[in-house]
């Protein structure tokens, strides 16, 4: 199977940049509902993923500096990233996007040129992999049936 079936494109795809600012960033988040989303550079290359957890921790740790009303002064490439969100390639097996789906909730998509061009979420996976197992179920059934 290829991954580019499950892909859903970069511009269907809630992105910051590296050059967001904190305020951007929950305002992004919190209008598509999202509890982390990819960040990519001023090329449009993938760099990691930031969370929720990341910006509340990154706003804990800054001890009272950092309020929503001054969260436009901070930049998110000074957020640390909890979780390393690894990327696939899009000539990658079906494997290899499995393993990262199991610990990702959407897995990152990258060209040849670890350019972003989108993500393919966990659910689409789930579904793939039910799709099978009904498949087998109903073929062990036809077998038991004779």
């Amino acid at each position: 199977m290829n991954i580019a079936f499950f892909l859903l494109p970069k511009q269907e795809v809630t992105c910051v940049t590296s050059d967001s600012t904190l305020r951007q960033t929950l305002e992004r988040m919190e209008y598509h509902r999202f509890t982390a989303v990819p960040i990519l550079n001023k090329e449009g290359k993938y760099i990691g993923t930031v969370t929720e957890g990341d910006l509340l921790w990154y706003m804990k740790n800054a001890e009272g500096k950092i309020s929503f009303e001054n969260a436009s002064k901070f930049l998110l490439k000074d957020v640390p990233l909890r979780l390393d969100i690894k990327p696939v390639s899009i000539d990658a097996n079906m494997e290899d996007l499995i393993n990262l789906a199991k610990v990702q909730n959407f897995v990152p998509v990258v060209d040849d040129m670890e350019r972003f061009i989108g993500i393919v979420r966990r659910s689409q996976i789930i579904e793939y992999c039910e799709g099978i197992v009904a498949k087998e179920s109903m073929k062990a059934k036809e077998m038991n049936s004779f």
